[in-house]
């Protein structure tokens, strides 16, 4: 199961909504993590964009929920736009609100990414088999690890490009980590953690996705790994 909505629009497409929240995280003096407004949208819209391109959808609108004050809004909108940027998607559009009534002792913000796909594409489970092979994308972070070894996350560009490949299933990590996300890749499969053989941390955090998880079929793994590169992390399953 993704962390995504999935609502029939018409006969032939569905409508897939994805949401990110961040709080503690910004400019004011109580957050725990001191950082740009820009980096702060940045990365929560990533979440939320990968999440709604790895259920299949093609992104055509953001909403952002500001709640770190009215000063914050361009630098939280330019963050939104740099994902853009790195996704190589123009015709999206961007609204919202900001709280200015009320202002809080830390920064809060939320985004919505809205997306089509069509109603046969991207399903909701993939069947685990001796030919499926699966690797982790980047490392898990989270909090200020984020920032200072940023040379380990992800790209978005880099997620878009296996995201779209053929015959290649993602899903991003989230804060409950790599075991918990993988257990909900595939139908009718929970895996134990001592089941599992990678270099990371399954437990691990992955805060704003800064790793993902790729199925794929074994013939396709040197395919996956060269455009991967460094990134690239393998994961052993041992069913016995």
């Amino acid at each position: 199961m993704r962390d995504v909505l999935q609502i029939p629009f018409s006969e032939e497409e569905m409508i897939v909504i994805a949401s990110d929240n961040s709080g503690g995280v910004g400019q004011k003096d109580a957050d725990a993590v001191s950082v740009p407004y820009e980096v702060v949208s940045y990365y929560s819209f990533r979440t939320a964009v990968m999440e709604c391109i790895a259920a299949g959808a093609n992104p055509f609108a953001a909403i952002l929920q500001n709640f770190c004050g009215e000063n914050a809004w361009e630098a939280l909108k330019a963050g939104i736009k740099k994902g853009l940027t790195e996704l190589k998607i123009e015709d999206i559009e961007i609204t919202g609100s900001t709280e200015s009534n009320f202002a809080l002792l830390q920064s809060a913000a939320g985004i919505t990414v809205l997306g089509r796909k069509r109603k046969q594409e991207g399903g909701w489970g993939l069947a685990y088999t001796s030919q499926t092979a699966i690797g982790i994308i980047g490392s898990p972070l989270v909090g200020n690890e984020v920032v200072e070894q940023e040379t380990e996350v992800a790209p978005l560009a880099l997620f878009y490009k296996i995201a779209t490949m053929d015959r290649v299933v993602t899903l991003p990590v989230g804060s409950k980590g790599i075991l918990h996300e993988l257990n909900q890749l595939f139908e009718h499969r929970c895996f134990q953690g001592k089941q599992v053989h990678t270099d990371l941390d399954l437990m691990k955090s992955s805060g704003p996705s800064t790793c993902f998880i790729v199925a794929y079929p074994r013939e396709k793994a040197s395919e996956v790994k060269s455009a991967a590169g460094r990134y690239f992390h393998e994961v052993n399953i041992d069913l016995e």
